[in-house]
């Protein structure tokens, strides 16, 4: 950035950057407006940033963001305790929740089973299990390579572990609206994989 830039715009600028989805210009221009906003509101928006750390935390049950533990998810008495949905991120059981037709409970796995890193932990999720509630678990992990190793990994660890539990996993495929000759090979391949009798 340029030396004519003042030392804390280039700061925040750099550090609002690091966003996803934002490169150095959509940064200055965010900055920009934080200058033209009234003081109070960027000073709330400040406290808003710093309080983020201070009041959100992980659930103890499902591993999702909350100011409350347990979260408001795992605390609803009109839930399902019998299924319980594995996704890879929390932003991912939102999306999820949001559609309002699951009520089952889930479980956030922190990440996904790369070709680089270890084993996932799965200690919360072999606690979950071995209070005996659980006769369904549903992989919500998405159809990516390391999806897929991630739920290998899994389904395998529960098969030798718990046995009684159902291993299942969200449908994958061409999707709702698209024509079969627009699709790539993979989504037809998962398609043909995890077709379903009419």
């Amino acid at each position: 950035m340029a030396a004519r830039v003042p030392e804390p715009l280039r700061v925040l600028v750099e550090q609002i950057a690091r966003l996803p989805g934002l490169g150095p210009k959509s940064a200055m221009r965010a900055a920009m407006t934080l200058l033209k906003w009234p003081e109070a509101e960027t000073r709330r928006l400040g406290q808003n940033i710093r309080d983020l750390r201070d009041r959100l935390h992980l659930c103890a049950r499902c591993g999702g963001l909350s100011a409350t533990d347990p979260c408001a998810i795992c605390a609803d008495p009109a839930r399902s305790t019998d299924t319980l949905c594995l996704v890879a991120e929390w932003d991912s059981m939102i999306a999820l929740d949001e559609g309002g037709f699951y009520r089952g409970q889930y479980l956030i796995l922190g990440g996904l089973l790369g070709p680089q890193e270890g084993p996932p932990d799965l200690e919360r999720l072999n606690r979950r299990l071995a209070e005996g509630e659980v006769a369904e678990l549903i992989l919500a992990l998405g159809a990516t390579v390391e999806a897929e190793n991630t739920a290998a990994y899994v389904r395998e660890m529960v098969r030798r572990r718990f046995p009684a539990v159902r291993v299942s996993r969200l449908a994958q495929g061409i999707p709702l609206g698209a024509e079969v000759k627009y699709m790539d090979k993979e989504t037809l391949r998962q398609s043909l994989r995890f077709r379903q009798e009419l």
